[in-house]
């Protein structure tokens, strides 16, 4: 009886010992996602500063293949940095992973509705999770100085995840009203997001490569290929992006 209460409490002392350890790395994570994200960050398109590209980076369409709230308001926010003349250029990055799932076509039509010119309008199709819009904003689109646009929970790792990359970057802020569960969740997974994002900087883990797309260039170069006839509109949700 006594060696067993010895490796219960061996066990127990081993357990507690790994949540502590997990506890302080996710603290750790965290504290360096805040106090490195370096930037201004606005709420009004009008109040910040000219940069010259604006990164609005995706989140969920829906299954009709209409945008999720917090797309739409981040969609929103980067028109307005357009029509108050803050950027020259807006860069839509989000998933494109299957033919039948299009954040960013589905981003460019929208700004095309709210009156930006579709020709200042470039689409990363590999932005698969924050840390990758980054990245490739800066290898692929050769951008060194940006607007991105996202909402207040997710804008100091999105801040952080544009300096590592290279890039000089404020935030414009996309809450223009209450996203209930959809906006809990998020928030609540910021946590451990944060803990991914520093340690994938950390090790420098690999995101989708492609040729170059000058954002000087011209923006067809980066809408990619029309979809297979017959393709349905959005057709499933997308998958949590962090």
């Amino acid at each position: 009886m006594g060696r067993h209460r010895h490796t219960l409490l061996r066990a127990a002392a081993g357990a507690a010992a790994l949540f502590v350890l997990g506890v302080v790395v996710v603290a750790a994570a965290n504290l360096i996602v805040l106090v490195r994200a370096d930037g201004d960050v606005r709420s009004v398109a009008s109040e910040s500063d000219p940069a010259t590209v604006a990164i609005v980076l995706g989140a969920q369409v829906k299954p009709d293949g209409t945008m999720s709230a917090m797309l739409a308001d981040r969609v929103s926010q980067g028109a307005a940095l357009w029509r108050a003349g803050k950027v020259d250029r807006i860069l839509v990055s989000g998933d494109h992973g299957a033919w039948r799932y299009d954040e960013p076509t589905t981003m460019r039509r929208a700004l095309i509705a709210a009156g930006v010119p579709a020709e200042v309008i470039f689409t990363d199709h590999a932005g698969f999770d924050t840390r990758a819009s980054m990245e490739r904003a800066r290898r692929i689109f050769g951008i060194r100085d940006a607007i991105v646009v996202t909402q207040g929970f997710h804008m100091k790792r999105a801040l952080y995840l544009a300096r590592n990359a290279g890039i000089e970057a404020d935030g414009l802020t996309s809450d223009l009203r209450g996203y209930g569960p959809q906006g809990l969740k998020g928030s609540i997974r910021e946590v451990a997001s944060r803990v991914k994002a520093v340690a994938e900087s950390a090790l420098g883990s690999p995101v989708t490569g492609g040729p170059p797309v000058p954002i000087d260039g011209p923006a067809t170069a980066s809408w990619g290929p029309a979809a297979p006839p017959g393709t349905p509109p959005a057709g499933a949700p997308g998958p949590d992006r962090s």
